[in-house]
């Protein structure tokens, strides 16, 4: 919950001033429990959409993880003739690779401020797709409605991974495919995120990280016995920048999550500054590139496609 943490905060700062308590002269506990859990489910979900938002997501794509969305669909085998959804589809790495297989796609996003940059590069690529603001936690799509769905780093995401994962099953047509590429805990993503973590708020209460969808035992327990066989296989590729300053650069410039933390920390310069600080040795450290350049940086993920029991 990298971006939606921060964006949290933010949203907070915004709708109240110093010392000001949001909650109302609510005194039963037991009477204000839902409504209160309600209220700020909500807020969490428009946080989350807000640092999505931010920077410049579709640029962040292409020079990064844009070119492993072929990857997913060939995975999956998709074909002409089939309905694919892509659940937080961002701007279209994975859906509009389905639908240049012929396949009728669908893309769907909690952030649809990101949708115009997916339109403009699917007509780019000849194709058209469907595009749908949509939670990865409650799909608003029919019971068995595709014949394949798929997530590329996106729904891992989402702070309740079991709800992500009946969802993504639910909307999956009975024999129909699964298919997500997911970064690893053990992979470079966990110092990424160990970079950002002193800069964020504690997560919301329950959530778990993004890689713990790149664990084999993770996705079985998630998936259950609802999948008639599971592939699971550990895969490398490799975002490259001129220098670590510049890979720094990109994810500050791009990236919503990245953006919205440096946004909460405005107020706050000697931290930002710090952070500038601990994000270049995370970009330095890591960088597997030569000294001249160009940096490389190798991120390892899973490649997961599982087939939903037929009955």
């Amino acid at each position: 919950m990298i971006g939606a943490a921060a964006l949290a905060r933010i949203d907070e700062l915004a709708k109240t001033g110093p010392g000001e308590d949001r909650r109302s002269d609510m005194t039963n506990h037991d009477e204000t429990e839902a409504p209160v859990a309600a209220d700020a489910g909500r807020e969490l979900k428009a946080a989350t959409r807000a640092a999505w938002a931010l920077g410049d997501y579709h640029r962040f794509a292409k020079e990064t993880i844009w070119e492993l969305g072929e990857v997913l669909v060939r995975a999956c085998g998709i074909s002409a003739d089939q309905r694919v959804l892509d659940v937080a589809a961002g701007t279209g790495n994975a859906a509009i690779r389905a639908a240049e297989a012929g396949a009728e796609a669908v893309a769907s996003d909690l952030a649809p401020e990101n949708f115009e940059a997916g339109r403009r590069e699917a007509e780019a690529h000849g194709v058209e797709l469907e595009w749908v603001e949509a939670d990865a936690e409650a799909l608003p799509f029919a019971d068995g409605e595709f014949d394949v769905v798929t997530s590329s780093f996106g729904a891992i995401f989402a702070p309740d991974h079991q709800a992500v994962a009946d969802e993504m099953l639910r909307v999956c047509r009975p024999g129909g495919t699964i298919g997500m590429l997911n970064f690893t805990p053990e992979g470079l993503i966990s110092d990424f995120f160990g970079a950002l973590a002193p800069y964020m708020p504690p997560p919301p209460p329950g959530a778990l990280p993004p890689p713990m969808w790149g664990s084999e035992e993770h996705l079985r327990e998630l998936l259950g016995g609802r999948v008639e066989s599971l592939e699971m296989t550990r895969r490398h590729y490799v975002e490259t920048a001129t220098s670590p300053h510049d890979y720094r650069e990109l994810f500050k410039q791009t990236f919503g999550p990245v953006v919205g933390i440096y946004a909460s920390l405005a107020d706050e310069p000697e931290r930002a500054a710090a952070l500038d600080r601990d994000f270049l040795e995370f970009a330095t450290r890591t960088n597997s590139g030569s000294p001249e350049g160009p940096a490389e940086y190798r991120y390892e993920y899973l490649l997961v496609v599982a087939r939903k029991r037929a009955s």
